[in-house]
């Protein structure tokens, strides 16, 4: 396998398996999975209410034994724009490509059981922008103002960070214009961070130091420091030796992301401030996820396994550190057996994904960078005529 494939492989495997373990505990508290499966989650889990089919707040999804969520299936539609378009794209295509996707095509969705519309699975904050887009005609670069501001644009932002391997800041600007369509405030800014993230992870050679620099470099505000919250606290319990209770990465990343986190505690019954824009405050997914990949030194199935424990929204939050572990070890990184039965349990095509991925990034990198020789060319002209004496 070649190294661009061997990347782009593990960033949608480390998230597709993310997505797919953490959908079994996301919405409960650490104790409570611990109690349901009797101690720490090791890998693919069932449901965690038995009555899943008609109990709230759960029904009607089948949530666990390796089904994919709404992270996934978003985050495929969105290599599918990308495949059509086989260019960088924008928020204007989220209108024009993205949403139809979303309400026009049937595919299987695991945890309906059925082939359905993506529009049928999604939360409301993604549900909004087919109301916005669709049905209100708004501005693309505006319909994400108004929104819940939560991951809900975050979660599938990995494919802009392939098209910008090694290119951070590039896949920062890109997703915060993507992310215009569906998000504001922090929830925009952290899908600008995330795809950096991803970004960084997947250039040849790079390290855990690399992602670190790469996200503190592009994020603001409160994303930026939640994100500084979230390593320094991480850093001081490494240099404190650690601990071998797994739990503890766990509690040490939630008390530091805890105080730029609107939900609060009871995560099913968020506060009355929860999820409006703010300047100081941060969604708490993506911190956690570069926490926990900090913490874990990059290794993946450890990465995934503490933010399943974690809980809360475990599912985005393992889709994450799994996309970045990926870019990070390629596909290799990737537990195979986790891949096998989430692709055999979602009825997934990963492989088919993948290399229509590989192929735009392929495509768009070499455009990019024809465009950055005749760049350079022309700046070379222009500082050399700067440079020559005057006739």
């Amino acid at each position: 396998m070649n190294l661009l494939r061997d990347r782009v492989a593990g960033v949608l495997a480390g998230a597709a398996v993310g997505d797919a373990l953490g959908g079994a505990t996301e919405g409960w508290s650490p104790e409570q999975i611990e109690e349901r499966h009797g101690g720490w989650v090791e890998g693919i889990v069932g449901p965690f209410l038995a009555d899943w089919k008609t109990a709230r707040p759960i029904a009607p999804y089948h949530k666990g034994d390796g089904h994919i969520t709404d992270d996934t299936l978003m985050t495929h539609a969105l290599v599918e724009v990308y495949a059509r378009r086989r260019r960088h794209l924008d928020a204007y295509d989220v209108a024009a490509d993205l949403v139809p996707l979303m309400i026009g095509e049937r595919r299987w969705v695991p945890e309906l059981e059925d082939s359905a519309l993506i529009l049928q699975r999604v939360f409301l904050a993604e549900k909004w922008i087919v109301a916005k887009l669709h049905y209100g005609h708004a501005d693309p670069r505006e319909a994400g103002v108004g929104n819940i501001v939560n991951c809900g644009a975050t979660m599938y932002m990995a494919p802009v960070g392939l098209v910008h391997i090694g290119d951070p800041r590039g896949a920062y600007a890109e997703a915060i214009d993507l992310a215009g369509a569906h998000q504001s405030s922090y929830g925009r800014e952290a899908a600008g961070v995330f795809a950096a993230a991803v970004a960084a992870s997947a250039a040849p050679g790079a390290t855990v130091a690399d992602i670190r620099n790469a996200v503190l470099d592009v994020a603001h505000d409160g994303t930026a420091a939640a994100i500084r919250a979230v390593f320094g606290a991480v850093d001081a319990f490494l240099n404190d030796g650690g601990s071998e209770d797994p739990r503890d990465v766990a509690r040490t990343v939630r008390a530091a992301v805890a105080p730029f986190d609107t939900v609060g505690e009871n995560y099913r019954s968020p506060a009355m401030d929860a999820r409006l824009p703010s300047r100081t405050k941060s969604i708490e997914e993506l911190p956690a996820a570069l926490g926990f990949v900090v913490a874990r030194g990059g290794n993946l199935r450890a990465s995934v396994l503490d933010a399943v424990n974690y809980g809360r929204d475990a599912d985005s939050i393992a889709a994450m550190a799994g996309a970045v572990c990926g870019g990070l070890g390629g596909v290799d990184a990737v537990p195979p057996d986790w891949v096998a039965e989430v692709m055999a349990a979602s009825r997934l095509d990963l492989d088919a994904v993948v290399d229509s991925m590989a192929e735009v990034v392929r495509e768009v990198a070499g455009a990019d960078a024809d465009r950055a020789a005749r760049r350079a060319e022309e700046l070379s002209a222009l500082l050399s005529r700067e440079a020559a004496p005057c006739d």
